[in-house]
């Protein structure tokens, strides 16, 4: 399979003085000596090879675009692509803090005195006031370009990041983003475009190989082979650097992995994967060291020089890094103080009047400054007001090359463009060059896979990452365990008498009862999985379909186990009835239940993002659901202004089965003779009294009685028990169906709770 090596049509005075670049002319007498036959790719790959390798030492190779149509031409320049934002502006409603001189002064101006400063102004009141995040911010970037955001916290960076790529409600932002000229449609957005957030969100048991391999089987068409996928990932391990760390597993606190330049790095190949054409990173170099940084910008670099367009957020950048950016966007409490190219930050600085000193980083001068303005009377408006000046100084004197520049990236409209793109390779995630689509969102599928494959390749990956943790079922197989041999010990061998009705009673609502509680250990499942779910269909990776079905797939063999694991060990001990359909019913009853409450817990962690408050009310609901089953109170005693929690309760349904499973033997007797005294005041007088008590009934009755005589059978006890709505099979089927129900629920959770936006 050919790969194709995109050409940076465009280089950028940053990338000029770098070592890499002084050695373009090697590549031109290359092309030279061949010009009556073209050079091979292998030639120009040992080229470029052997240039890296003098200049930096390392020849790891360019980004590479994996080439769906398998042809062996050079791909052409890279496509111009132009993101541009005009007067993006984003405000906030935040509480005020109340004080004594503003009730006052709100006080005076109601009486009429003059406004002071700290009045309500429009949009505002006494409670609340309006934070302006973004003010008015414009800039543009292109492929092939590095377009850095710089700020001190609380700059409004991530915020800028987050609008670009439409991670704000429609509603609350205001101003435009365009692509090409046009606006783009939030579904295209997330096919075309990744978005690397500040923490690595990803599973710790798989190794870095696998983790890029489950990426490219997300976001790779199922039409590309197996080994092609391997390939690109292959590609990618060596564009990131990874190669020695292949084997190794991503790692958390409990368990030693890769390193966090690594972990980085492993971020961004998992969204790069498909050669996104827009990729935002917040804060990609927070928390590495200076080494590890540059190479992730590096990396980024490479990337963009493929032909995309990458926006980050960056604090602090060193030396070398700003060395490697194209434009920079310095803000300010939300306005822009700096916009351009880093060579030419020291003439902005010279004319406004505070020059960078000769051997200063250029940056931290700058930041330095903008803090030290933050903390005047001022502000920073002296400085947000020069830069607009500068700005049509520049452009006016630039005028007619920026009219060129403009005239050339704005010949291809988007369609032209992406289709373009997806010619030499990008957008591989299923992308086609039909020409005859009618606009640029037909043009590529807002999923790379079917339903199916999605669901395969999620529970594949949830399976290696649990197989990896066997500790986590061996705590909750133990709990089962334990739980099923104390009760098997506690009702050893229960007779047929009133009191083993009694004990049989509460053997079922403790036993019911424990497989809902002991599913509770499901809820920090998925709120340790929750951001990476974010992260991942925030862009199309998969359905959030599938994520439901697999999730629910993957969780059916363990309950298999656990239900066996607790009808062995209590139905024979315990000394239940029905033979072996008996216990095949009870072991169905059992796994329905495991299903009901891990699809009630996997709810509510869809629901709760907090572990602490997830079990807190947990435990809460399953407590009422055993209150209200039937039985500590027969339902016919239940007040009816409860009765409606009564039929909720997960546990009702289970209970209620389990009672017939055990009592619904007409041949079985539970009472006979002098037993119908046991459970009243008269259980302990002497036996020969019961006897003649049993005879003096009879005459009064009319009917013979012997301590052989059934007075109680099965179906008694179930009317007792108001047991009588439905049968067994069918409290089976209710039981399955909460879950199924929950399971659904948990779907529209997903759906509804995870926008990732901001409001």
């Amino acid at each position: 399979m050919s790969r194709v090596v995109a050409a940076e049509s465009n280089i950028s005075p940053a990338r000029d003085s770098l070592p890499f670049f002084t050695h373009s002319m090697e590549l031109d007498n290359l092309s030279q000596a061949h010009a009556g036959a073209s050079p091979t790719l292998g030639q120009l790959l040992k080229c470029v090879g052997d240039v890296r390798k003098d200049a930096t030492g390392n020849e790891t190779p360019v980004h590479q675009i994996l080439d769906l149509s398998d042809t062996s031409s050079v791909a052409p320049l890279s496509v111009p692509f132009v993101l541009s934002f005009n007067n993006l502006t984003y405000s906030v409603k935040a509480r005020r803090k109340m004080s004594l001189p503003t009730v006052f002064s709100s006080h005076r101006h109601s009486l009429g005195a003059a406004a002071t400063a700290t009045d309500p102004v429009s949009g505002e009141n006494l409670f609340s006031r309006t934070k302006t995040l973004l003010n008015d911010i414009s800039g543009e970037a292109r492929d092939g370009e590095i377009l850095a955001v710089l700020g001190a916290s609380g700059s409004g960076k991530s915020t800028l990041i987050d609008a670009l790529a439409n991670r704000i409600a429609k509603g609350s932002l205001k101003g435009s983003v365009t692509l090409n000229g046009e606006v783009l449609e939030s579904r295209m957005l997330k096919v075309i475009s990744a978005y690397v957030m500040q923490d690595d969100l990803l599973f710790p048991m798989l190794t870095v190989e696998e983790t890029l391999m489950f990426a490219a089987e997300f976001r790779l068409p199922r039409t590309l082979s197996k080994s092609k996928k391997k390939m690109r990932v292959q590609a990618l391990i060596d564009q990131l650097g990874l190669r020695n760390a292949a084997q190794t597993v991503i790692g958390d606190e409990g368990h030693r992995g890769v390193s966090g330049g690594e972990r980085r790095r492993v971020s961004i190949g998992t969204d790069i994967i498909h050669d996104p054409i827009l990729l935002f990173l917040d804060e990609p170099t927070s928390g590495l060291d200076s080494t590890s940084a540059f190479m992730v910008v590096k990396v980024l670099q490479r990337i963009a020089q493929s032909g995309s367009i990458v926006i980050m957020t960056i604090h602090q950048p060193s030396y070398r890094i700003l060395g490697l950016l194209d434009r920079m966007i310095f803000l300010s409490r939300g306005q822009t103080v700096y916009s351009g190219s880093p060579m030419s930050l020291p003439s902005f600085f010279s004319d406004f009047g505070h020059p960078i000193p000769e051997h200063d980083n250029r940056t931290e001068f700058a930041l330095d400054l903008i803090r030290e303005l933050e903390g005047s009377p001022g502000g920073t408006k002296s400085m947000v007001e020069f830069n607009k000046s500068w700005q049509n100084m520049k452009r006016s004197r630039n005028n007619s090359s920026h009219h060129f520049q403009q005239t050339e990236h704005q010949g291809l409209s988007l369609k032209e463009a992406i289709s373009a793109s997806i010619s030499r390779g990008k957008l591989v995630s299923g992308a086609t060059t039909n020409h005859s689509m009618s606009s640029p969102t037909s043009m590529v599928p807002t999923f790379a896979n079917p339903f199916w494959t999605e669901m395969a390749v999620l529970s594949k990956r949830s399976i290696t990452n649990s197989r990896r943790m066997p500790e986590l079922f061996g705590i909750r197989l133990g709990a089962v365990l334990v739980t099923g041999f104390i009760l098997a010990t506690m009702f050893w061998q229960l007779d047929n008498s009133p009191k083993g009705v009694q004990e049989r009673l509460g053997f079922f609502a403790f036993a019911m009862s424990t497989t809902f509680y002991t599913c509770a250990d499901a809820l920090p499942v998925f709120l340790q999985e929750r951001y990476i779910f974010m992260r991942e269909t925030a862009y199309n990776a998969y359905r959030r379909s599938s994520y439901v079905m697999s999730h629910a797939l993957t969780a059916l063999p363990s309950l298999v186990f656990l239900s066996l694991a607790f009808s062995a060990t209590t139905f024979f001990a315990v000394g239940l009835g029905g033979g072996f359909l008996g216990f095949l019913f009870y072991f169905l009853i059992i796994f329905a239940s495991f299903w009901a409450g891990s699809s009630f817990v996997t709810f509510l962690s869809g629901v709760v993002p907090h572990v602490m408050l997830g079990y807190t009310i947990v435990v809460a609901i399953l407590a009422y659901f055993l209150l209200f089953s039937g039985f500590f109170i027969n339902r016919d005693r239940i007040p009816p202004y409860w009765i409606w929690f009564h039929y909720m309760s997960l546990v009702k349904y289970p209970y209620e089965a389990v009672l017939q499973n055990e009592f619904d033997d007409p041949s079985k007797c539970f009472v006979r003779g002098v037993q119908i005294f046991d459970n009243s005041p008269l259980g302990a007088v002497p036996n020969a009294m019961k006897v003649r008590l049993l005879q003096t009934l009879s005459n009064t009755l009319g009917m013979k009685i012997t301590s052989s005589t059934c007075l109680t059978t099965g179906s008694d006890i179930l009317l007792q028990q108001g047991i009588t709505d439905l049968s067994k099979w069918n409290c089976l089927l209710v039981t399955v169906a909460w879950g199924f129900l929950f399971r659904i629920l948990f779907y529209f959770s997903l759906l509804l709770g995870s926008k990732n936006k901001r409001r």
